[in-house]
């Protein structure tokens, strides 16, 4: 079974994460398939919008952790980084449908979308802190943008979830619907956009990100550089471990030594 299913229809490309037993958690292979997706979209003339959304209970739990332990992310091109580079540079209109849970990346991901529909019974959560490693996907930069310094201080350092409502409160979300009409809404969004002209509309949303794309960028290798290191350290091995073993974290020890230094 294919982990990512594609499904080109007039006009629109559905990009559908299939690991329903999984939660559709991505692993290294799947950041690749998805930077190729999202490349070969953006020279595709008969591309006009993608659609994103996920298979089963989920849109993603983030990283697959059993994957992410054996093939952790490095400074330069990691299959993460191809990932978020091809985001950064997709001008057409990217559209995510979500619903169940979106975690790590799979809330940060949502930051390059132009429309964001969500189910009601959605949870999102940034837990990069609590697994001791850093934000990415230039989150560090665009949530700040998006929501101000205090709300995103407040997802990234307190690591907690958070619902669509307060999703939406904060911007971050297009509109709440019913999980019964999620897809079909977003697909109806997907058609309309998709019906516009297809220069006018890549030039606009062009138009949109053009202020930010340097600091974006920017963001983003500060970012894999920070997350490289964390990744690599004690808290994060522990992190990682316990949440493998379903047991709390234990940081005293790695508290220990750093006093120590």
């Amino acid at each position: 079974m294919d982990d990512i299913i594609v499904e080109h229809s007039e006009g629109v490309l559905r990009v559908e994460l299939n690991r329903p037993e999984k939660m559709n958690a991505i692993t290294s292979s799947m950041y690749l398939k998805l930077a190729d997706i999202f490349n070969n979209a953006a020279k595709d003339e008969s591309v006009r919008v993608v659609l994103w959304h996920g298979a089963g209970d989920a849109f993603t739990a983030g990283n697959d952790v059993k994957d992410f332990l054996h093939n952790p992310p490095g400074a330069e091109e990691s299959p993460q980084a191809l990932l978020m580079n091809a985001l950064v540079e997709f001008d057409k209109p990217l559209i995510a449908a979500v619903h169940g849970v979106a975690i790590g990346g799979g809330t940060t991901m949502l930051l390059h979308c132009n429309f964001v529909y969500a189910a009601q019974k959605t949870k999102f959560q940034m837990p990069f802190i609590n697994l001791a490693v850093v934000p990415e996907f230039g989150s560090s930069c665009l949530l700040p943008q998006a929501i101000g310094h205090i709300r995103a201080s407040d997802l990234i350092l307190r690591g907690s979830s958070f619902d669509a409502g307060r999703a939406h409160e904060l911007g971050l979300v297009t509109e709440v619907v019913p999980y019964e009409t999620l897809l079909a809404v977003a697909t109806e969004t997907a058609r309309h956009l998709a019906a516009k002209p297809a220069g006018a509309l890549q030039a606009s949303k062009r138009l949109l990100k053009q202020p930010f794309v340097e600091q974006i960028r920017a963001a983003m290798k500060a970012e894999n550089e920070a997350f490289s290191v964390q990744v690599r350290s004690d808290d994060a091995k522990e992190a990682l471990t316990a949440f493998l073993e379903k047991r709390p974290a234990d940081f005293s020890k790695t508290r220990q030594n750093i006093a120590a230094e």
